[in-house]
């Protein structure tokens, strides 16, 4: 495909944007210092979780580093 997949402003501390393709369950992660992430198979409801959490930041350490295969995009 190779557009730019839509990103939501979020409001947190390090993060400055989430995006997420529920096709192929991929979620991109831009920073407030310029880079993004992108993680494969997350699930529709990690990333609903990851939308609703409180603190993003914390949301992200805990939940999806680590856990799901990312690059650095």
């Amino acid at each position: 495909r190779g557009q730019l997949m839509e990103r939501t402003p979020v409001s947190s501390s390090n993060i400055s944007a989430i995006g997420y393709d529920s096709d192929s369950e991929t979620l991109e992660v831009e920073f407030t210092n310029g880079s993004v992430y992108s993680y494969s198979n997350v699930p529709p409801g990690e990333y609903e979780a990851f939308m609703n959490a409180d603190s993003k930041g914390k949301y992200l350490h805990a939940n999806i580093k680590g856990r799901y295969p990312y690059v650095r995009l």
